[in-house]
């Protein structure tokens, strides 16, 4: 299969009219919900970023305590969610906020109902990593989510697989620590 590259894309753009311009946008909105969710937040700005948010984090919630039924624990489609979120919303505050909710979600999960094999530990390590590093990048974010992190330290307490040592060795590795006692 032979996709255009985004330099010959960009050259058959230009030799279009703008009234098929807004047909081809006006198809692919159709036809893509990722299309329809960019433009969205594109246009609508923050009013269709928050509701994304939203949804995005009831996906990730029902992957653990849905409404019905039993846990499906499929990660990946809770990961997939927020890294459709980032992609889409371009939002770094609010990615980050998701990647937590994960982190904290997985862990009430297995506090709620017990151990857990090391592939669901290691998922949640990363993640938490993932935010520990953003939080290293900024102190703006470090400070949003500190007390969030930190509950996170005191939650896993107890928790087989080397959890709670991951989680603290990764918490204890955060710059602002230092200027914060």
């Amino acid at each position: 299969m032979a996709l255009l590259k985004l330099n010959e894309l960009k050259k058959e753009l230009k030799t279009l009219e703008q009234k098929e311009l807004m047909q081809l946008i006006s198809d692919l909105y159709k036809v893509n919900k990722d299309v329809q969710q960019y433009l969205s937040n594109r246009f609508k700005g923050e009013e269709a970023i928050k509701d994304l948010y939203e949804k995005t984090k009831k996906i990730v919630e029902n992957e653990f305590f849905p409404n019905r039924g039993f846990a499906k624990m499929r990660l990946g489609v809770a990961r997939d969610a927020i890294s459709n979120f980032k992609k889409l919303s371009s939002d770094d505050g609010k990615t980050i906020d998701l990647m937590l909710y994960y982190v904290e979600t997985g862990t009430k999960f297995t506090n709620t109902y017990g151990d857990i094999e090391e592939k669901f530990y290691n998922s949640m390590v990363s993640m938490y990593n993932k935010v520990v590093n953003e939080c290293n990048k900024s102190e703006e974010f470090y400070n949003i989510f500190k007390d969030r992190l930190y509950l996170i330290v005191s939650e896993t307490d107890g928790i087989g697989w080397g959890y709670h040592d991951d989680i603290c060795a990764i918490y204890y590795s955060l710059d602002w620590l230092e200027e914060d006692e």
